[in-house]
């Protein structure tokens, strides 16, 4: 979904509209400057207008969280459930969700995990979406014939390290970290990959990998 501000006259705006401004001033400002008198004037229209599809603010900013689980993480849960020849292949094609170009929105997960940290309740809500991800990856491991107990600490893994890769935001190159694909998915398995799994996850930001330096 497109997030940058549409303007549009009085009178004119629809729900996709609030909710995409609302979307890229929570990204770019915070939560607290999710108010309808600041969104109506970025959208250049009534606050009036703001009713016919919403009851109050706390009905939009609920909008806004199921939008991120509708997108952010069911993305995710889609692509643990994708058919899959060998875990490896399946772990190639849950990081194609995460690190494919309009996939997961990165921006959005910061900014709801900010929000999170500033209301205990969203902060549940959060960790329910993160409960249920880690389960689909767990069930992914498990399909491949992995113990439950170490599917679990692997989908653990694989969750954590990538969020945790994502907030440091080290600026890591794409060849760089693409350079490093075969080990990622060794380490995160503990089964040797294909080359053509290291290629269709290295395919995901169309680099060629005889074009990639050595980690």
């Amino acid at each position: 979904m497109d997030l940058k501000t549409r303007v549009r006259g009085p009178g004119r705006t629809t729900k996709e509209d609030w909710i995409n401004i609302a979307l890229h001033t929570l990204i770019t400002e915070g939560v607290e400057q999710v108010k309808i008198l600041t969104l109506a004037n970025k959208l250049n229209c009534a606050r009036s207008s703001f009713y016919w599809y919403f009851r109050n603010r706390s009905d939009l900013l609920r909008a806004l969280l199921k939008h991120w689980a509708n997108t952010n993480t069911q993305i995710l849960i889609e692509a643990t459930e994708k058919p899959a020849d060998s875990i490896t292949q399946a772990l190639a094609q849950l990081y194609d969700g995460w690190l494919r170009e309009g996939n997961f929105n990165t921006a959005l997960d910061f900014a709801i995990r900010d929000w999170a940290r500033r209301d205990e309740k969203i902060k549940k809500d959060v960790q329910k979406n993160d409960d249920r991800l880690i389960e689909a990856i767990a069930r992914m491991f498990l399909n491949h014939s992995f113990a439950p107990d170490e599917a679990d600490v692997r989908a653990r893994m694989v969750y954590y390290t990538q969020i945790g890769y994502d907030t440091l935001d080290h600026g890591e190159s794409w060849e760089t970290r693409a350079s490093r694909a075969r080990l990622y998915l060794h380490c995160m398995t503990g089964t040797e990959p294909s080359d053509d799994e290291v290629d269709y996850l290295v395919s995901v930001r169309d680099i060629p990998t005889d074009e990639l330096e050595p980690a």
